[in-house]
This record gives C-alpha cells, sequence and structure tokens, in this order.
C-alpha cells in the first residue's frame, strides 16, 4: 500500500493527511495574451494570495479554494511548455490549490506533472480522468482504466492524485459505473487516490453515480449565465449526499470571455442520432446559445459591466453551500491572472437585482 504524507500550505487553510470530444477554443479572446511567458505579470503575495474562499468538496479531505485552474489549454501544441508551466506556477502564487487535467487534453498531464516538481506538489490539490484517453476513448474495461491510471500517474510524476474523474459517457453510464468505478474504488482503497466521482453533464448521470458513492461530482456549461440546470437536479442532490461539486466552463467557452459572441458555421457538433451532442449545449459550438449570450453581452456593454466577471461571479455563487469550485482555463500567466482578479472583485447588489429584472437570473 503507498502512503503519502503531506501538507498543503494554500490561503487559509493547512491540510495535514495521511493516505496509505469538444474543441475548446481559447479564453485569450478578447484577454491581453502573451505569445510567450518572457515577460510574466507581477505575482500577488501575502493578503492577496489569501482572498479567495476555501471551500470543501463533501466528504473528501480536498479543501480547495473557491476558484480552481483546468488545464485543458495548457496541453495546446501551439503553446511552448515554459508558458504552461509559468501559467500554474502563476496560478499556485495567486493561491488557486485546485489544478485539473485529463488525458484528453493533449499534454497537459505531462507539463503539469513537470510544473508540480518538489514543493509545487506540496501546494495544489491534484485532479485528472480515466475514459477519455485516445487510445481508449470510452472504454471503460478494467484493462483500459488500469491502463490509463497507470500511464496518467506516469506523466503527472506522481504515485498519489487527490482526486479522480470519469470522463464524459455520452449515452450510458452504467458501464463505466461497472469495472471502470471499481478500479477506481480500489486504487482509492489502496490509497492511490483521495476522492473518486464524474465529469458528465447528464444530471442522471451524476445521481447515479452518488449512489454508486461517488465523492466529486463535475459538471460543465450548465451553471452559466444562460444555462442554470445544474441547480435543478444534480447540485441539490449532491448536497444533501455531501458529494462535492465542481462547476465547469463558467465562461460557456468563451462566450462571456469579453468580445461579441458570433455565431459562425463551425457553430455545430451533432452525434450520428443528428442531435447536439451533451458536451457541446450551452457552448460556443451550440448555435441556440448565441441569442441570449449576445443580449447579455449587449446589455453588459451598455450597462458598463464587465461581462467576464459578472460570468465568474455568478458561478462562484452558484447554491452549493461552500460545498463546491469554480474550475476554469488559462492559456498563459496574464489569463489566470486576469481570471482571479474577476474571482475576487464583488458585484454590487444594484448590478445583480438590474440583471436580475432583465434576464430573470438571479444569483
Amino acid at each position: 500500500m503507498l502512503s503519502v504524507r503531506r501538507s498543503l500550505h494554500i490561503g487559509r487553510e493547512v491540510d495535514v493527511r495521511g493516505v496509505c470530444d469538444l474543441k475548446i477554443p481559447p479564453l485569450a479572446v478578447g484577454m491581453t495574451s502573451y505569445a510567450c511567458s518572457d515577460n510574466l505579470p507581477t505575482m500577488a503575495t501575502g493578503k492577496e494570495a489569501q482572498q479567495l474562499e476555501i471551500r470543501r468538496l463533501g466528504k473528501s479531505e480536498i479543501k480547495p479554494t473557491a476558484l480552481g485552474l483546468g488545464g485543458g489549454h495548457l496541453g495546446w501544441e501551439h503553446l511552448s511548455e515554459r508558458n504552461s508551466i509559468d501559467t500554474i506556477h502563476h496560478a499556485i502564487d495567486l493561491g488557486i490549490n485546485f489544478i485539473d487535467t485529463a488525458p484528453a487534453y493533449g499534454l497537459s498531464e505531462e507539463r503539469i506533472g513537470k510544473a508540480l516538481k518538489g514543493e509545487w506538489r506540496e501546494r495544489a490539490y491534484l485532479q485528472t480522468k480515466v475514459g477519455s484517453h485516445p487510445d481508449y476513448l470510452r472504454d471503460w474495461s478494467k484493462e483500459a482504466t488500469t491502463w490509463s491510471l497507470e500511464n496518467s500517474f506516469k506523466l503527472l510524476r506522481v504515485d498519489y492524485v487527490d482526486s479522480v474523474l470519469i470522463h464524459g459517457p455520452r449515452h450510458d453510464i452504467e458501464a463505466p459505473l461497472d469495472e471502470c468505478f471499481g478500479v477506481m474504488k480500489d486504487w482509492k482503497d489502496k490509497g492511490r487516490i483521495g476522492a473518486i466521482g464524474v465529469a458528465v453533464r447528464q444530471p442522471e448521470f451524476h445521481k447515479r453515480a452518488i449512489e454508486e458513492g461517488a465523492d466529486i461530482i463535475l459538471s460543465f456549461l450548465n451553471y452559466t449565465l444562460v444555462d442554470q440546470t445544474y441547480a435543478e437536479e444534480a447540485i441539490p442532490f449532491a448536497i444533501e449526499n455531501d458529494v462535492g461539486v465542481i462547476i465547469g466552463s463558467p465562461l460557456a467557452n468563451g462566450l462571456f470571455a469579453g468580445p461579441e459572441p458570433i455565431q459562425t458555421d463551425e457553430t455545430r457538433t451533432h452525434g450520428e442520432d443528428g442531435k447536439l451532442v451533451p458536451a457541446a449545449a450551452g457552448s460556443h459550438l451550440d448555435p441556440a446559445a448565441f441569442p441570449p449570450a449576445h443580449a447579455i453581452w449587449k446589455w453588459c456593454i451598455d450597462t458598463d459591466v464587465n461581462i467576464r466577471t459578472l460570468a465568474l461571479q455568478f458561478a462562484l455563487h452558484a447554491p452549493v453551500k461552500g460545498n463546491g469550485i469554480v474550475l476554469t482555463g488559462a492559456s498563459n500567466p496574464t489569463e489566470i491572472e486576469e481570471t482571479y482578479n474577476d474571482a475576487i472583485t464583488t458585484i454590487p447588489d444594484d448590478v445583480w437585482d438590474t440583471f436580475g429584472a432583465e434576464f430573470g437570473v438571479k444569483v
């Protein structure tokens, strides 16, 4: 049995433990961006680094900051390895203590592994996923799951990961919850994984996973300024069962990043049945998302409200009762700095009231 004991020194908490197909567009659109990270922004220290709220993720031992770093952008081949490592280090120095990745994210796991050498690993919780490696895509067998976990741990350069999630089953949750989840439970029992769960859109999948013992659920694109369905079923059931909640894609894959949301010919992703795949609903690939997103964008322009701050703060105010976090990506140090600033910026009550009156959406 592997044994890991480490202290996590972030924000206001010290945690000492003994434990044995959607292509994402750049968040950089509309943000200040560096092609490389030769000139890094000034890093926040002291009180600034403690401004993010410390939350919890259900019955797991994870005590994450309210904002976590998604690793999808960090694996892009056109971005340098140095840029990705600098982005991760800057996020941690800002006080962000939760980093998410997956086999599907290109070079993300490898780069995160290099970034979290030595003391850096002691300063961040780490989450990866199974079921999305290109060589074993949605193969939920015992053999494929074991191979995926071993490969991820090798790339991440670790013998312990704080949480691992089943990644993106489309039409069926029972197969993933059989052999795949069984392997994950075994690794958790052996002390190689701290918490297990699912990353998927469908609320009925969340419910089944919780019934089978999931510690964490992750969904994306369904707690945004245009879609709050995550709070209708999945979040209440998770809170009732003390399961941690992760909210992904609060900017709706760039619809609320700042630039005017404009529909293009590429705005569609359909499955074999001709229907929009679950992972694309509410994103830049969903034609139905553009009219409400554009109306909100115009309202923000007219009222001089930063749409990115509004969207992120809305997600941070989701009804998780302190039992959940928001996960968003960044492709360079400047983007994570801007996102961090959005996360610690207060939206006045009168702005929320006016927005709610206009769009019927309230925090």
